[in-house]
């Protein structure tokens, strides 16, 4: 499920508008019904991935090499105000993965539980199998390369949401049952 928003702010339109273009990975945003995690009220959640695509508020600062935005994708868009609140419906209660996530919560301007977040940038194990120091902060395209010996972030187009959230998942099942011990761990009293 793919978003692209526009924010017009409260009180001011920007020049040119702030978009996202935000993308779910999965059969209604889910990747897997297999993945559940028991939150303290003993509901099963599921895991999501996510991924913002961001431009610019600047006179035809679309990014799009980046982003992959294009003026048109912005004519019909949904506005940002509503595209939000169907996003923070779709992640309340679920585990959010995403790469730098903190970058797709602020252009939500949204905070997610901690507990319910994996960022696939911040997760020692990725970055110990795939051969950097264990604090590195790598590149989602870099991670991918190393473990899965596949290039992402290729085209002149600018970055597929699509592609970033579904890789960020795959790098996250590469670790998820260690990883979410060490978290289990880490919460239990000593």
């Amino acid at each position: 499920m793919t978003f692209t928003v526009t924010n017009e702010g409260s009180h001011k339109k920007p020049k040119q508008p702030v978009n996202t273009k935000t993308t779910a990975v999965g059969s209604g945003l889910s990747t897997s019904s297999s993945h559940k995690l028991s939150t303290s009220t003993g509901n099963p959640t599921k895991y999501l991935a996510i991924d913002c695509e961001m431009v610019g508020a600047g006179p035809k600062d679309y990014r799009t090499r980046w982003s992959g935005i294009r003026p048109r994708d912005l004519f019909n868009a949904t506005p940002y105000q509503e595209a939000r609140k169907e996003i923070l419906r779709l992640l309340m209660g679920r585990v959010v993965v995403g790469h730098a996530i903190h970058n797709d919560f602020k252009a939500l301007g949204y905070t997610h539980p901690s507990a319910l977040t994996r960022d696939t940038s911040r997760i020692p194990l990725l970055n110990q199998k795939a051969g950097f120091a264990e604090k590195e902060c790598a590149s989602l395209k870099r991670l991918t390369k190393a473990i899965f010996n596949r290039e992402i972030q290729t085209g002149r187009k600018g970055h597929s949401s699509v592609e970033d959230a579904k890789a960020t998942m795959e790098l996250y099942k590469v670790v998820e049952e260690e990883w979410e011990m060490i978290l289990v761990s880490k919460s239990r009293p000593t």
